[in-house]
């Protein structure tokens, strides 16, 4: 195929086993691990875990991605959409209580051939924000929780970080989409039945970027509308230079803390420092693959 489904654009031809656009992934979806995972926000993940699925490649180019193993390295294993159904009934046979579908984009096409027969439990769409409204709307009535990053309302640090000067127009266009399909959010015995949950990582240095995320959510949704998950786990990758260098201070967690309660976002969550562990990340090992 010829991929326009991510904000980029490229054009790049995809066929079944190889790709040369931004992503570099092939058509058929290329999946690296699938688990159930206990570490998302608590409505998420609830008691049994989440079954996350993680997908390989990127539509960002963040270098300080956690996954780089999967999103740079493309590391993974190409299954037919018949395959990636079969991994959703396996999951949710071992008490997922969702399908989290991680850095999904790429494969909207065999994600939408494998939701043709709908789960009995709902799907997460878990992405950096950075999307397509166009490509969203094809996937309205299968996605029932979407669990977008705002990473940037700086548009500067989105290039020099992810490789996208368009990210915060983009990811704000998004996000009002995905709302409008989910709707406000609803909980039932504390698991997330549907609705939209922002995260926003803090990042070293970039306490004013994280208010201006916080003043836009606030701006743009009333209380009871939108989750907000303020995110601490932000830990340096190899090579990392200046501030990347380093972990958040516990002064600027605090001060974004506080700022997220001075402009009224009460519905959500934070993370204690504890989070900015490697063990938080997920071996890929295409285990459940």
């Amino acid at each position: 195929m010829i991929c326009t489904l991510c904000p980029r654009r490229c054009g790049a031809l995809r066929t079944e086993n190889a790709g040369n656009g931004f992503c570099g992934m092939p058509e058929l979806p290329v999946v690296a691990r699938a688990m159930l995972h206990q570490w998302e926000e608590p409505c998420v993940s609830g008691t049994r875990g989440s079954g996350a699925v993680f997908f390989s490649g990127c539509v960002l180019g963040c270098v300080f991605c956690q996954n780089g193993k999967i999103s740079r390295e493309r590391f993974g294993k190409p299954v037919s959409a018949a395959r990636l159904r079969e991994i959703f009934e396996e999951l949710i046979g071992q008490g997922a209580h969702n399908i989290n579908l991680v850095s999904p984009t790429p494969y909207v096409p065999a994600i939408l051939e494998a939701l043709e027969k709908p789960l009995p439990v709902p799907v997460v769409w878990n992405t950096g924000g950075y999307e397509r409204v166009e490509t969203l709307r094809k996937l309205e009535g299968k996605v029932r929780i979407w669990l977008p990053d705002m990473k940037y309302a700086d548009n500067a640090l989105a290039k020099a970080y992810s490789g996208a000067a368009d990210y915060f127009e983009t990811a704000a266009a998004a996000i009002r989409e995905m709302h409008r399909q989910a709707g406000d959010w609803v909980m039932e015995d504390g698991l997330l039945k549907r609705g939209v949950v922002i995260r926003h990582l803090l990042l070293p240095g970039a306490l004013d970027n994280a208010k201006a995320v916080m003043d836009w959510v606030a701006e743009t949704f009333r209380p009871g509308q939108v989750l907000f998950s303020l995110m601490s786990q932000y830990t340096p990758q190899p090579g990392a230079e200046g501030l990347m260098a380093r972990r958040v201070t516990g002064g600027e967690y605090r001060a974004a803390l506080a700022y997220m309660r001075n402009v009224g976002i009460l519905d959500g969550y934070c993370q204690d420092s504890s989070s900015a562990r490697k063990e938080y990340t997920p071996v890929f090992d295409l285990s459940g693959v």
